[in-house]
C-alpha cells in the first residue's frame, strides 16, 4: 500500500516539500545552536574596518575568474601539445610527454604550487630572482601551477579523443596527399574535440575549483577573501557560505557554457536547439559575421584561382614535391633541435641532483615519513604520527567511510522516486560544485555551530574528505548501475525478487566489478587531496615539509622534491594498477599511433 502511494509524483513532491519545511523549522527555531547569525556583514559597511566585506568577496571572485581563464588557456594549449606528443612515433618526444603527464597527474597541486613558490626561485640566478619578484609573483605562480597541472589531465582526455578517430579515416586522408599538419588541422582536431567536449568540460570545472589553492600563496582570490572575513569578524559560517554560493554559481555558469558548446556541435546533426545552444549562437554572431566578411571572399578567390589553373592544365606536382621535401627537412631539423634541448635539460637535471644536499634529505626523511612518532609531546593524536603515514591513513579512512555513504547516495541518485533522487542530487551537486578546501572549511566551521565544541583537526579533515569523496563515489556507483543492461533488472523483477534483493544479488555484484578501476583512481585523487588539510594545521606530509622548509630556510629544492617523490611513487603505482584493471575489463581497446 505504501509503495503504491510513493510511486505517485504528487505524493513525492508533497513529501519533499514537507521535509524541506520541517528542516527549516527545526534548523531555525527548535534547535538552539548558540550561534548568532549575522548575515548583514556580507552587504553592509563594517563599522570597525570601514569596508564592505561583500564587495571584497566579489573582488576575490573576479580574481578567481581571471586565474580560471588564464590557467584554462594554458591547460588546453599545453594539454593539446602533450596529447599529440604522446601519440607521436618519435620516441624521445613520446617519452618526454609521458613523463611530464605522469609526473603532474600523480603529484598534488599544492606540492607543485609550493615547489614553484619556494624552490624554483632558488634555482635562478640573482638577477633572475629579482626580475621574477618584480612581477605579480604570487598571481602568476598560482596561475601557471594550476594551468600546468590541468594540462596533464587535459592531455589524457585529448589523447583519448584522438584515439577514438577511426584509423581508416587517417589512412584515407594521408593517401589523398594531405600532409600531417593538414590532416591534424582539418580532420583530427575537429573530430577529436567534438567527442571530448563533455570530459573537457569536467576538466574546466576542476580547473576552476583548483584555483582556490591560490590563497595558500597569498593571492586574494575568493577563498582568501572569505577567510579574511572570518579572521576579522569571527563569522566563518557566513563567509564560507557566501564563498560556497559563489563557487557553485560559477560552476553552473561553466557547465551552462560547456553544455551550449556541446549542444551546438550536436545540433548540426539532430537539429535541436536548447537554451545553452541559443546563448552560444548569440555570442558567436559577431564571429560569424566577421568570418563571412573577411574569409569567404578570400576563399572564393582561391577556389576560382585553383579552378582556372586546373582548366589551364597547370601542373603543380613539382611544387608539391618541393614543399614535401622542405617539410621533411624542417621535421628533421625540429627533431634535432628537440634532442639538443632535451639533452641540455637532462644535463641540467643531473647536475642539479648531483648538487643536492643529500645529507639534509636523508636526515629529514624519517621526519617526513612519520613526523614525531613515537616520541609525541603533549596530547598529540596517534602518538605524534604524521607526515606521509598520516596522509595515507587519512586517505584510507576517507575512501572506506565514503564507500558506504557513496553507495547509498548513488542508489538514491539512480532511483526514479524523487524522494530519494532529489536529496541525493542536491548533495552531489553541492559538494561537487565547490572546491575541497571550501568543504574542509564548511566542516571545520559547521561542527562548532552544531555541537558547540571543536574536534581534533585530524577528524575534521577526515570528515571533510569523506563527505567530498562520497559525492564522487556516488557518481561512480550510478554509472556502474546504469551500465548494467535493463533486461537483467526486468528479469530479476519477473522472477519475484524485490528491489533490494535485485540490487544486492544481481546489479551491485556486476556493477562493483566495473567500479573497481575508477575507485582506485578516486583513491589516488584523495591521497593527493590530503595535502589540502594543511590549511587546518594537520601535520601530514605537505605540512611537515613546509615546517621543515621554514626551519631550515636553505633546502627548499631538496625538501619539496622529496615530498613530490613521496607523493608521486605511490600514486604512479596505483594509477598503473588502475590502468591494468581497466585494460583487463576492456581488452578490446587498441592504441592508435599517428
Amino acid at each position: 500500500m505504501l509503495r503504491y502511494w510513493l510511486e505517485k509524483v504528487w505524493v513525492q513532491n508533497t513529501v519533499l516539500a514537507v521535509l524541506g519545511i520541517v528542516s527549516l523549522y527545526y534548523w531555525g527555531w527548535v534547535f538552539d545552536f548558540g550561534y548568532d547569525f549575522q548575515w548583514p556583514i556580507l552587504y553592509t559597511v563594517n563599522e570597525t574596518y570601514q569596508v564592505n566585506f561583500g564587495i571584497e568577496i566579489l573582488k576575490g571572485l573576479w580574481l578567481t575568474v581571471k586565474i580560471t581563464l588564464i590557467s584554462s588557456l594554458i591547460g588546453i594549449s599545453l594539454g593539446t601539445a602533450l596529447g599529440l606528443a604522446r601519440l607521436s612515433d618519435f620516441k624521445p618526444l613520446n617519452w618526454t610527454a609521458t613523463c611530464i603527464v605522469e609526473f603532474f597527474r600523480n603529484t598534488p597541486l599544492l606540492v607543485i604550487l609550493f615547489f614553484f613558490y619556494f624552490a624554483f626561485p632558488q634555482a635562478l640566478p640573482e638577477a633572475g630572482r629579482e626580475l621574477l619578484f618584480e612581477t605579480q609573483f604570487e598571481f602568476w605562480t598560482a596561475t601557471f601551477a594550476v594551468g600546468i597541472y590541468t594540462s596533464a589531465f587535459m592531455a589524457e582526455v585529448i589523447r583519448a579523443g584522438l584515439q577514438s578517430i577511426p584509423k581508416g579515416l587517417l589512412e584515407a586522408a594521408y593517401s589523398s596527399g594531405l600532409t600531417y599538419m593538414q590532416v591534424l588541422r582539418k580532420i583530427i582536431l575537429p573530430l577529436a574535440f567534438r567527442e571530448i567536449i563533455p570530459p573537457l568540460g569536467s576538466e574546466f570545472l576542476n580547473n576552476m575549483k583548483n584555483t582556490s589553492l591560490a590563497m595558500i600563496v597569498g593571492v586574494a582570490d575568493l577563498t582568501w577573501q572569505a577567510q579574511q572575513v572570518e579572521a576579522l569578524t569571527f563569522k566563518g559560517f557566513e563567509a564560507t557560505t557566501a564563498a560556497s554560493v559563489l563557487y557553485l554559481s560559477f560552476s553552473l555558469v561553466i557547465a551552462f557554457v560547456i553544455n551550449g558548446v556541446n549542444g551546438r556541435i550536436r545540433s548540426a546533426t539532430n537539429g535541436e536547439k536548447s537554451l545553452p545552444v541559443m546563448f552560444i549562437d548569440l555570442l558567436l554572431i559577431p564571429v560569424t559575421c566577421l568570418n563571412k566578411l573577411l574569409f569567404n571572399p578570400a576563399g572564393r578567390f582561391l577556389r576560382q584561382r585553383r579552378r582556372k589553373k586546373m582548366q589551364a592544365g597547370v601542373q603543380v606536382h613539382t611544387s608539391q614535391l618541393i614543399l614535401k621535401k622542405l617539410y621533411a627537412v624542417l621535421v628533421l631539423i625540429s627533431k634535432g633541435a628537440f634532442l639538443a634541448i632535451l639533452a641540455g635539460l637532462l644535463f641540467s637535471l643531473a647536475k642539479g641532483l648531483y648538487n643536492f644536499d643529500w645529507g639534509v634529505i636523508f636526515k629529514e626523511l624519517p621526519t617526513m615519513l612519520v613526523w614525531q612518532f613515537p616520541n609525541a609531546t603533549g596530547d598529540d593524536l596517534f602518538m605524534g604520527l604524521g607526515g606521509f603515514s598520516l596522509s595515507f591513513i587519512i586517505a584510507i579512512v576517507a575512501i572506506v567511510a565514503s564507500f558506504f555513504i557513496g553507495l547509498i547516495v548513488g542508489l538514491g541518485r539512480s532511483s526514479e522516486n524523487r524522494i530519494f533522487r532529489i536529496p541525493s542530487l542536491l548533495y552531489i551537486e553541492l559538494i561537487r560544485g565547490n572546491p575541497l578546501i571550501i568543504v574542509i572549511y564548511w566542516v571545520y566551521f559547521l561542527i562548532p555551530v552544531l555541537f558547540d565544541s571543536f574536534i581534533n583537526t585530524v577528524w575534521s579533515a577526515s570528515i571533510a574528505l569523506t563527505l567530498f569523496t562520497a559525492a564522487y563515489l556516488a557518481e561512480i556507483v550510478r554509472g556502474g548501475i546504469q551500465n548494467i543492461p535493463p533486461g537483467q533488472v526486468e528479469a530479476a523483477y519477473s522472477s519475484g525478487l524485490s528491489y533490494w534483493q535485485t540490487m544486492r544479488k544481481v546489479i551491485l555484484p556486476q556493477a562493483l566489478k566495473q567500479m573497481i578501476p575508477p575507485i582506485v583512481g578516486l583513491f589516488i585523487a584523495i591521497f593527493k587531496d590530503t595535502s589540502l588539510v594543511t590549511v587546518l594545521g594537520v601535520m601530514e606530509l605537505t605540512s611537515v615539509t613546509k615546517a621543515l622548509d621554514n626551519r631550515l630556510m636553505i633546502a627548499s629544492m631538496e625538501l619539496w622534491t622529496t615530498a613530490a617523490v613521496l607523493y608521486f611513487v605511490p600514486c604512479l603505482l596505483m594509477s598503473k594498477y588502475a590502468k591494468h584493471l581497466e585494460m583487463k575489463l576492456s581488452p578490446e581497446q587498441i592504441n592508435l599511433k599517428m
